[in-house]
């Protein structure tokens, strides 16, 4: 839970810093407007990303049948530089005897994301809340992201992307189902 108070308090501190004055016109309400922002962009701070796959369906096994969802817009705040990373994220599960409904496996990835993150721990994340609560055969997770801390600031190289991977069950530990997974998840052909 975001404390309004302090982050209002700390914005106008930060503000007289770097040599603004807090009052005038334009500043003025932006300590309560980054704090509003804040409590949005930091709602899944002490939230589990399992606990967003609620709707599950038992389902009998069907050999070789992957599931998977592809180019999910997603932002999330560096937490070195509490800047923007965003891109897209691409999940694949192998079904044991469990789904999801689709929209459950996005919402996870929004849980993990509205946090001070990395892209390698919200890979991991979203891959272990996926096989965890699903008890998947085989997961992978593939995250592409541009990070505006690179991009802005730093080197300044803007469209640099980052792409991060996670897999884990049959799929961290198989090479021909592993490749087909990717594949698919990165939308090529297997």
């Amino acid at each position: 839970m975001i404390e309004a108070h302090v982050v209002k308090a700390a914005v106008v501190s930060i503000l007289k810093a770097i040599g603004e004055e807090p009052t005038r016109e334009g500043l003025r309400d932006t300590p309560l407007r980054v704090a509003r922002m804040y409590s949005e962009l930091f709602s899944g701070i002490g939230l589990d990303p399992r606990s967003a796959i609620d709707t599950v369906f038992e389902e009998e096994r069907h050999d070789e049948a992957m599931v998977v969802l592809r180019d999910v817009p997603f932002y999330s705040m560096c937490e070195h530089h509490l800047l923007p990373f965003f891109g897209q994220a691409h999940m694949g599960y192998v079904p044991k005897s469990k789904i999801a409904g689709a929209s459950k496996l996005a919402r996870a990835l929004e849980v993990a994301a509205r946090r001070p993150q990395i892209q390698e721990r919200l890979t991991a994340q979203v891959a272990d809340a996926i096989h965890d609560v699903l008890d998947t055969a085989g997961t992978s997770v593939v995250i592409e992201a541009e990070h505006l801390c690179m991009s802005m600031r730093g080197v300044q190289k803007r469209g640099s992307i980052i792409v991060t991977s996670a897999t884990r069950g049959e799929f961290a530990e198989a090479g021909v189902g592993r490749s087909q997974l990717m594949s698919m998840v990165q939308g090529r052909p297997a």
